[in-house]
C-alpha cells in the first residue's frame, strides 16, 4: 500500500458535458453524442409545449360547484347521522381550489372562523413572574414623579439649547 499517492480519475468523457469538447456544446452543428438534433422541430416541440402549458387553466368553477356542500360543512369532515364523514375532496386539492378562487378575486367564505388566542399565561413560573411585574411596577411608580421632573427638565434644556443655537446662527 502507498501512503502519499493520490488517485485521479481518468480524464476520459463518459458522457454528458465536457468543457472543451465541441461535440457537448449544443447549438453549433456538431450532433451531442452522435444524435444530431434538428432545431427547428426542438423549437416547435417547444413553443407546443410551453402553449400547452399557458393556455391549461385549473377548471375552479366547476369543482366550487361540485364540492360545494362538502366544503360548506366543514374542513376535514362533519358528523352525519352519527357518523363521521369526510370530505369529498382531499386537503391538498381544496388548497389548491382555494387558491384559485382567490387568485381570481372571489371571496372564500368556507374557511371556519378563527378562535380568540389565550393571552392569559398559565403555571408557576407565570405567577411568580407577574408578582416581579408587579413588584417592578410598584417601585417605578414610586419614582415616577422625580423621573418626570427630570424629563421636563431635559426637554427645556434642550429647548433653550436650540433657541440659543438659533440666535448664535442669526
Amino acid at each position: 500500500m502507498q501512503v502519499g499517492r493520490i488517485r485521479c480519475r481518468p480524464a476520459v468523457r463518459i458522457s454528458g458535458f465536457h468543457p472543451g469538447d465541441p461535440g457537448s456544446i449544443p447549438g453549433n452543428g456538431i450532433p451531442l453524442f452522435g444524435v444530431p438534433l434538428p432545431s427547428a422541430m426542438a423549437g416547435k416541440a417547444a413553443k407546443s409545449v410551453a402553449k400547452a402549458v399557458g393556455e391549461y387553466q385549473y377548471p375552479w368553477q366547476e369543482k366550487l360547484k361540485k364540492y360545494k356542500d362538502d366544503l360548506s360543512k366543514g374542513v376535514w369532515g362533519y358528523w352525519h347521522l352519527g357518523a363521521w364523514k369526510p370530505m369529498g375532496i382531499s386537503a391538498r386539492h381544496r388548497a389548491r381550489l382555494r387558491k384559485e378562487v382567490l387568485l381570481a378575486g372571489q371571496d372564500w367564505p368556507y374557511d371556519p372562523e378563527r378562535k380568540e388566542m389565550r393571552t392569559k399565561r398559565k403555571g408557576h413560573k407565570c405567577d411568580r413572574i407577574a408578582a416581579e411585574k408587579r413588584a417592578h411596577t410598584a417601585e417605578l411608580m414610586k419614582k415616577m414623579p422625580q423621573m418626570l421632573a427630570d424629563y421636563r427638565k431635559r426637554r427645556w434644556e434642550k429647548k433653550m439649547h436650540d433657541e440659543d443655537a438659533a440666535a448664535k446662527k442669526t
